[in-house]
């Protein structure tokens, strides 16, 4: 089982893997950062880029591959990498962002740099931090620029220029602006606009000469509009079929003679290859179930192969079985059964890629394939300290709810207890709660609670992302209702198949989950024993006054849109106004810096379980925000919820070899 992870540690950490079986899994090193995420090779094969976190700060690592050495280049102050490209075989853009907490993603600054293969030539080619400074002969000073840069493309044959999309904030104030696409030379960040977007918020998709083709975007109202760009025309041209049937233009085949979209198919999710000439499209790809991920990548760079979906476990459809690509692929994916295999990167003529391999226990290796010699080199672990045999595997499972809606989840046992019953059970609910989804993938939040001896159950409900826009919609202002409901189906459901213990069962969950915890044991007072609240929202109405989301007409209308805006009602639904209800013990998590859900909501009902003399663990970080980032205050929180835990539900079951000293399982 998981060979890639054995294989690696077997070449990297030989000497320490006798020692390292024999410790216990640590909270500490669960709650380590990975210590890689993405990996890019160079258009001429010569180099590799990735995002790499050293001193809980991400930075962006070059490595050049014929000696393995390389150079770390680090944003200013405390921001992070957030994204990077090879614009070229020798120069790297990438964006940061300022944290936003352990849940969210950096928040973009909008600012764009660039560095040379070497780790040479670092430089801003956009942002309002932009300094005066002199930037060689044929421009004089680079001056500050106040708005938002996002890369689209590289532009074949042409090394010193890119695609990039410009929002500015001048008058716009927190609204969406009209992008507009720019030539933007690589070396000194000057610039020539191209065309203006059609609307407010769109992203636009370019072939690979440097054309922009598409642009879409979703209104106020959460209307997809799909426009279209002639190669030999003026003005943009709205996509009616497409917008209408939620088609998105995702990109264009290697060669530009066609392009993919997201498309209905019949009875189903697809993928359709678009013909410019004759505006047609044609399925390609097709599921009953689940939405596409992406595009599945080919040996060379931009290349398409198949798609990549999540039917449960990891999906790969090839658009064409018999060609060397897939081959070479298929040949890869019996190497490492039971995981999933990808290319994630290739070089221009294909003669070297990067394969990604990753499981639900194994939190990915990055390989190195030369197509020459068909030899497989791996390159970096994401967190090379976690050994897969001694994680708890996700099982996929689906269910009807009670108004008969199929509805799917994940259910995690503890690691040698597989065939166990009548566990004691902890519910994770995602955050989101729109467009976000569980995944057959390593996740940090179960990893703690079933190597501690806890079944761990989530659901995908009604509203959760990757089901279609149906299965979206009807989570719609049902804060407190259906989807609730879903969480609340699926504990039965366990319940039912003898999973869980029904006198031992917790409900957890951050951001939108942690207000689903609360929800769930107030709506539901028999059902669990206590509740895990983190970072979560507890009163409805105050999202509508404080937070980030209000601060647009944008975020006004997904607010009204999918929350709902009937105080009366919102107030029914919270939480904090449902307390006579409450029996379960509570546990609330909450950081100081939160911008996307302010401690206030923490605060305040912190306060009313304290008026009401409701005894309840309450951890609070100051220097957090959404989700604790440090690694020690991530750990501590593990460890205190183990704890809390076992006072109401009682020790996991005793899981060979992943206990920590002083916890709940022991190590035999």
């Amino acid at each position: 089982m998981m060979k890639v992870r054995r294989w690696f540690v077997a070449v990297l950490l030989l000497p320490l893997a006798a020692a390292l079986h024999a410790q216990p899994v640590s909270f500490a090193e669960l709650a380590r950062h990975a210590q890689y995420e993405t990996v890019k090779i160079s258009p001429d094969g010569e180099y590799l880029a990735a995002t790499a976190v050293v001193k809980g700060q991400t930075v962006l690592a070059l490595i050049r591959l014929s000696d393995m050495n390389g150079k770390l280049v680090r944003p200013r102050e405390d921001d992070d990498v957030t994204d990077f490209w090879w614009a070229s075989p020798k120069r790297v853009l990438y964006s940061v962002g300022t944290r936003v907490g352990g849940y969210a993603r950096p928040l973009a600054t909008g600012e764009l740099f660039a560095v040379n293969a070497d780790g040479n030539g670092v430089g801003m080619l956009y942002g309002f931090r932009r300094p005066g400074m002199s930037t060689g002969s044929h421009i004089q000073r680079a001056t500050a620029e106040y708005g938002s840069a996002q890369f689209i493309s590289a532009i074949a044959d042409d090394p010193n220029h890119v695609l990039v999309a410009i929002n500015s904030w001048a008058g716009d104030g927190n609204e969406l602006s009209l992008p507009a696409v720019y030539r933007m030379d690589v070396r000194d960040g000057s610039k020539h606009q191209l065309i203006v977007a059609p609307m407010r918020g769109a992203q636009f998709v370019a072939d690979h000469r440097g054309r922009v083709r598409f642009a879409f975007g979703w209104d106020n109202d959460g209307n997809l509009k799909v426009y279209q760009h002639p190669v030999d025309g003026d003005g943009w041209q709205l996509l009616a079929a497409e917008s209408k049937n939620r088609s998105i233009p995702i990109a264009f085949n290697r060669d530009d003679t066609a392009a993919y979209f997201t498309c209905p198919a019949q009875g189903a999710f697809g993928i359709c290859r678009w013909d410019p000439a004759s505006q047609a499209q044609t399925v390609v790809w097709s599921n009953p179930t689940v939405e596409p991920d992406y595009l599945l990548r080919g040996l060379a760079e931009d290349s398409v192969l198949g798609v990549g979906f999540m039917d449960g476990r990891t999906g790969t459809a090839l658009f064409d079985g018999q060609s060397t690509d897939a081959q070479t692929l298929l040949a890869l994916m019996k190497q490492f059964p039971g995981e999933s295999v990808r290319f994630v990167s290739g070089s221009h003529d294909g003669s070297r890629s990067v394969v990604q391999v990753e499981a639900d226990v194994d939190p990915g290796t990055f390989l190195l394939y030369d197509a020459k010699t068909h030899k497989l080199t791996p390159l970096l672990a994401r967190m090379s300290w976690i050994n897969p045999e001694r994680m708890a595997a996700k099982e996929p499972f689906d269910f009807a709810a009670r108004d008969g809606m199929k509805l799917h989840g994940y259910l995690s046992l503890p690691p040698g207890h597989e065939s166990a019953k009548h566990l004691p059970m902890v519910v994770l609910v995602h955050g989101g709660p729109f467009g976000i989804r569980d995944r057959w993938e390593y996740d940090t939040l179960v990893q703690p609670l079933a190597t501690r001896g806890y079944a761990v159950l989530q659901v995908n409900y009604r509203g959760s992302g990757g089901y279609g826009y149906d299965y979206e919609h009807a989570g719609w202002r049902q804060w407190g209702g259906t989807m609730q409901d879903d969480v609340t189906d699926a504990t039965r459901w366990a319940i039912a198949q003898g999973i869980a213990d029904p006198q031992r069962i917790c409900i957890y969950g951050a951001s939108y989950g942690g207000y689903a915890a609360l929800e769930g044991v107030v709506k539901e007072p028999d059902l669990y024993k206590c509740a895990i609240g983190y970072v979560g929202v507890y009163d409805l109405p105050l999202m509508y006054r404080r937070g980030d989301i209000p601060q647009s007409s944008y975020g006004e209308g997904y607010l009204k849109r999918q929350l709902g805006d009937d105080p009366a009602a919102l107030a029914r639904h919270s939480p904090i106004n449902q307390l006579d209800a409450l029996k379960a013990h509570v546990m609330l998590v909450v950081g100081g810096r939160d911008k996307r859900v302010p401690p206030v909501q923490g605060l305040d009902l912190h306060e009313a379980l304290t008026k009401r003399q409701v005894a309840h663990e309450w951890l609070y970080r100051a220097d957090e925000m959404h989700g604790f980032y440090d690694e020690a205050h991530t750990a501590e929180l593990y460890a205190k919820v183990a704890q809390f835990l076992g006072t109401n539900i009682g020790p996991g079951v005793t899981v060979t070899g992943t206990a920590d000293a002083g916890h709940t399982a022991a190590v035999h």
